[in-house]
């Protein structure tokens, strides 16, 4: 039996192969970023590994999908919840930037530590807002929605055996072999004509939105690779001529602790596309959906700590908006400096971020104090900062926003459709967990093995609640 992370490791390494072949650039970005990795632990040591081992982090991806109706969304989570993959957090890109991007997602990845350790793959899905009147009129929903119920995304006997292995936690060979082989094939690029006026119509309202409804397949859009410095990795992609999106998404470089997700990206490649014309002769053309992608990950804050980290954006947007010309990452990181501590320690005091605990095998003699922070304090517990598993809608719509082929269109005197994360979760069957209630757990677990080890059976994390 093949267990479900394994079958995890593999489709990420098989898909990475795949998009590799598709998108040769995608190669050179996850070269880029090995090189990167290598250079800060040779230059940082042990410490450059404090958000994750160098192993974790050089196989570590995430992909992105799109597609177009909550049947195709909930045929997604049964693929996703083989390879042991859950839906966590709920992002709302409609109005998340100034460029509309008529999709709301989730993230399907691991919830639980070990799982997320052995292999964290993650793929963030987004579902088509067909019923949204400020992108779609009644007539183009009606016939957009014809066109998706149309199509078949994923076949039976890949549903099949994604079901058993769901089930089952695993697949025995050469099931596991077929799967996969299915399961990446349904994430290639078709090579189906592509209606050139259906895309065009489509591309008025949103580049997403063709991408989603104007083809009759879905595919990967980028796979992502974490780095350890995103600014090197820019620099060197640029050195090498490649063009990059102008900025890099989340919180700025500081001095600071790393803090929830940076991202950044090549630009979207022009690829050529075999196109359909009006008289139903076939041609060629080219379309620009799929980018290279990737992120650098930092600690995992609380709901206090988004809280501030949301504040600080909106003062760096005021202090934009009041200097015109100013350079958002110079602004950002003095606003940073001043409004958040500059230590992990200062940020665990305040409860601004996640940590997890563990006995300091080179503990003190003698009684342990009573508390967490006074553990810490005293040596006799390490606190290991939780490295952030999720994404950010503001930086999610940018990158999609950056690659974006024109402005697209969006009627504002219109109400949008009423899609939350309750409508999300019924619309594919299956609950979406909350990041900060999985963070907290997996905090609150490790601060019950402390107690348990130490015989402190009052020792709680309530002083970070």
């Amino acid at each position: 039996m093949i267990p479900q992370w394994r079958l995890r490791a593999r489709f990420a390494r098989e898909l990475s192969t795949m998009y590799g072949r598709e998108v040769p650039l995608y190669t050179t970005l996850v070269q880029v970023s090995e090189d990167v990795n290598r250079d800060v632990v040779d230059r940082d040591g042990p410490g450059a590994q404090r958000l994750g081992s160098i192993d974790r982090i050089t196989a570590e991806r995430h992909g992105a999908i799109r597609v177009g109706t909550p049947a195709e969304l909930g045929q997604v989570a049964r693929i996703f919840g083989a390879f042991g993959m859950h839906p966590v957090g709920f992002y709302d890109l409609r109005d998340a930037g100034g460029s509309p991007v008529p999709v709301i997602s989730t993230a399907f990845r691991p919830i639980d530590a070990g799982e997320l350790a052995r292999n964290p793959f993650r793929v963030f899905t987004s579902l088509l807002a067909t019923a949204d009147p400020r992108f779609f009129t009644a007539d183009l929903r009606a016939r957009l929605e014809t066109f998706l119920a149309g199509r078949q995304l994923f076949g039976p006997e890949l549903l099949a055996l994604a079901d058993r292995a769901e089930r089952d936690h695993g697949l025995p060979e050469p099931e596991a072999g077929r799967f996969l082989e299915l399961a990446v094939r349904a994430f290639e690029l078709s090579t189906e004509p592509v209606d050139r006026s259906w895309y065009a119509e489509l591309e008025a309202v949103s580049a997403v939105a063709a991408d989603i409804g104007g083809v009759r397949g879905t595919h990967i859009n980028h796979l992502t690779p974490r780095v350890l410095d995103i600014d090197e990795l820019y620099r060197r992609m640029t050195d090498r001529g490649i063009a990059m999106i102008d900025e890099i998404q989340g919180p700025p470089r500081w001095h600071g602790p790393d803090v929830l997700l940076r991202q950044t990206s090549f630009r979207a490649l022009a690829e050529t596309r075999t196109m359909r014309e009006a008289d139903g002769t076939i041609g060629t053309g080219s379309l620009r959906v799929r980018f290279g992608e990737v992120e650098a990950r930092g600690i995992a804050l609380t709901p206090a700590g988004r809280a501030r980290y949301d504040a600080l954006l909106g003062e760096v947007d005021r202090r934009l908006a009041a200097t015109p010309g100013g350079v958002r990452a110079e602004v950002a990181a003095e606003v940073w400096e001043k409004g958040l501590p500059g230590t992990e320690a200062g940020l665990r005091e305040e409860d601004l971020a996640y940590f997890a605990y563990a006995v300091n095998p080179g503990r003190p003699d003698g009684t342990p104090p009573g508390t967490l922070a006074e553990l810490v304090d005293r040596g006799w517990v390490t606190a290991t900062p939780i490295v952030y598993e999720d994404f950010l809608p503001r930086s999610a719509a940018g990158i999609f926003q950056s690659n974006l082929s024109g402005a697209g269109s969006r009627d504002t005197t219109q109400t949008g459709a009423d899609h939350d994360q309750a409508w999300l979760a019924a619309a594919m069957g299956r609950e979406i967990h909350d990041p900060f209630e999985l963070y907290a757990r997996e905090r609150a677990a490790s601060v019950a093995t402390v107690a348990a080890e130490l015989g402190i059976p009052e020792l709680t994390d309530e002083e970070h609640r």
